[in-house]
């Protein structure tokens, strides 16, 4: 297999790549990558060091770290293997323990005390935050919380977690739990999210690898030859929506500026109405 031609996989700065790419690519120098996990709630994926964001990362995630350089790393995200720069201060840490849980509701917090009415210090977490579980007791769940400098424990209700190895079975009812999270391009949070990252975040949800852009999803997925079906995807260029049932989709939109349903055939009508063109693909993920 020869190397990714597309920038967005290909583990090379130009001059440091990682070792797999030895012997397709030129590079100065090779290196095996360093696992970290993202420590901070949620982290820009930069085109270039102190560039654009393109992704986003949550905590808990793997970024393999190829080449460090004046406090910025870059790297590639395990989950899809987008690479990117991201601030290495306090962002990254070495993966000492491994995830238990992940946060399956839209949005949970953690706080630096348990129970319903004590005060602590809050931390926001999105949908698919992945955590270390030391214990729970009365409805709370006792996290392990590492900062890089800091270590210390915290707590999340338990109720918004799921073991980190459930696999979900309906990627629209993922989707459905992001209405109304605002649209934010590159977004990969339910803080803010773009069209792409509702449709990689619904998918791994549910045991489907899944591309982070949405160009890489339309040439992914295979194309669906039946009419629409739920849990199908429609693509236009630069934008992808999720089928709810024959006559609903839902998506991260900058016409509603958020994640919202919409009668297909009006979303139709209004993207090529505003110069967007029309659908390019219907594609059909399969569960595994």
């Amino acid at each position: 297999m020869g190397a990714p031609t597309d920038r967005r996989l290909l583990a090379s700065t130009g001059k440091v790549a990682a070792e797999h790419l030895r012997g397709l690519v030129d590079a100065e120098r090779f290196v095996t990558p360093t696992a970290y996990r993202v420590a901070m709630v949620v982290t820009d994926l930069l085109s270039a060091p102190h560039g654009s964001r393109e992704r986003q990362l949550l905590r808990g995630e793997i970024v393999n770290v190829v080449h460090v350089e004046k406090g910025m790393a870059f790297g590639y995200a395990e989950k899809d293997g987008y690479v990117g720069w991201i601030d290495i201060g306090d962002v990254l840490s070495h993966p000492k323990q491994v995830p238990t849980h992940r946060i399956a509701a839209a949005r949970s917090y953690a706080k630096s005390t348990s129970g319903l009415k004590t005060m602590g210090l809050v931390t926001p977490l999105s949908m698919g935050t992945r955590l270390v579980v030391l214990g729970e007791d009365d409805g709370w769940a006792r996290i392990a919380w590492d900062g890089g400098k800091i270590t210390r424990d915290l707590y999340v209700p338990s109720g918004h977690l799921a073991p980190d190895d459930h696999v979900e079975s309906d990627p629209v009812a993922v989707a459905e739990r992001l209405i109304g999270t605002p649209y934010l391009w590159g977004g990969n949070a339910s803080f803010g999210i773009d069209c792409s990252g509702l449709v990689q975040m619904a998918l791994l949800a549910c045991g489907i690898p899944c591309p982070g852009d949405s160009d890489l999803q339309e040439a992914h997925f295979a194309e669906a030859t039946s009419p629409y079906q739920r849990g199908d995807l429609l693509f236009w260029k630069g934008h992808v929506a999720m089928v709810c049932d024959p006559d609903t989709l839902v998506h991260a939109n900058a016409h509603h500026m958020a994640v919202a349903h919409e009668p297909i055939n009006a979303a139709i009508a209004r993207i090529a109405t505003q110069g967007d063109g029309p659908v390019t693909a219907h594609r059909r993920p399969e569960l595994p």
